[in-house]
């Protein structure tokens, strides 16, 4: 009895001991990836939870079998370089680049070997992000919105709402890669609507106060924007300043329509993320990035909100509520 009470009190210390071991062991082998932001949690928290249902889709859970490495630029692109070089030396198993273009720049020049999975507005072939949209190449791939390929048509739905309006800005962070051909794309096709545009912009929240001094100083009555990280973190900013001054604003997506924009058209940017979420979770799994083709949308949603129209006195016409895929009473 007492040999076997020596053997329990033996094999129970042997696995006492292997217990910390096994935990180690567990922890090390969960992998890590790094997210790389150019703005903050704040408002980008509703994309952050679309990006971790992607990631669960693929059978990952942040604190369960992933963890997750999360850096914020805070609205300092210039912060970029060093952010993605952190993870890069942290040895993450890939970098996720969920909000700019600026992010997937930044963390494609850290790296030609950690996996970049990345949600931007632009064309990735023309930003030299990928070799093609089929077959990407190399440590890169990752979902466009084309948020900035739709300048034009942005423009095109303000003069059907405001037909009168001969001048419209549009409202660029010159920080960011895509502002100068978004502008040129804009100007464009202004002359074929019986417009001129004024190109206004902003890095900052200061500098936004700006933007509407000069709308409100030069009798502007609407402006559209280039899309930007740094817009879509200021929305609500945005959007107030713009009902105050009695000026309509078109956005590239619906969570500005839903912070008080008059009008926005684009696709959907959480669902975006989702899909990166899923991304990750192949590459993790062993998949190659350069072989999954960059995924488009295949839908845009036009967003009216009616509310913002009556407190601007402003009737919608009949033909442009009709073909609103959401209409915010």
């Amino acid at each position: 009895m007492s040999i076997r009470r020596r053997d329990f009190i033996t094999l129970l210390g042997s696995a006492a001991a292997a217990w910390p071991i096994a935990a180690r062991a567990q922890q090390q082998a969960m992998p890590t990836i790094g997210v790389l932001m150019s703005t903050t949690l704040g408002p980008n928290a509703e994309r952050m939870a679309a990006f971790h249902r992607g990631l669960k889709e693929g059978g990952f859970v942040e604190g369960t079998n992933l963890a997750v490495q999360y850096r914020w630029a805070e609205g300092h692109d210039e912060r970029l370089p060093a952010l993605a070089a952190d993870l890069v030396r942290r040895k993450v198993k890939v970098i996720a680049g969920l909000d700019s273009t600026a992010a997937a720049l930044a963390a494609k020049a850290a790296t030609t070997t950690i996996p970049l999975i990345f949600s931007i507005g632009a064309d990735p072939v023309k930003n030299h992000l990928v070799e093609s949209l089929n077959r990407p190449g190399g440590n890169v791939t990752g979902v466009s919105v084309l948020s900035n390929e739709l300048g034009p048509k942005r423009l095109g739905l303000l003069h059907d709402l405001l037909p009168n309006a001969s001048t419209v800005a549009i409202l660029v962070n010159p920080n960011n890669p895509n502002a100068e051909p978004d502008t040129k794309a804009v100007r464009n096709a202004a002359p074929s609507l019986g417009m001129t545009i004024k190109v206004l912009s902003a890095r900052n929240e200061r500098e936004i106060d700006g933007f509407f001094a000069t709308l409100v100083r030069d009798h502007i009555p609407a402006f559209t924007i280039s899309p930007d990280p740094l817009f879509t973190a200021r929305r609500e900013q945005i959007a107030n300043l713009a009902t105050y001054n009695e000026i309509v604003g078109m956005s590239n997506n619906r969570d500005a329509a839903h912070a008080g924009w008059l009008i926005s058209y684009g696709s959907d940017n959480a669902d975006a993320l989702r899909q990166v979420g899923v991304y990750v979770s192949r590459v993790l799994k062993g998949e190659k990035p350069g072989d999954l083709p960059i995924i488009l949308p295949t839908k845009f949603e036009l967003v009216i909100n009616i509310k913002t129209a009556k407190a601007l006195g402003l009737a919608v016409p009949g033909d442009l509520l009709s073909i609103a895929d959401e209409v915010i009473e």
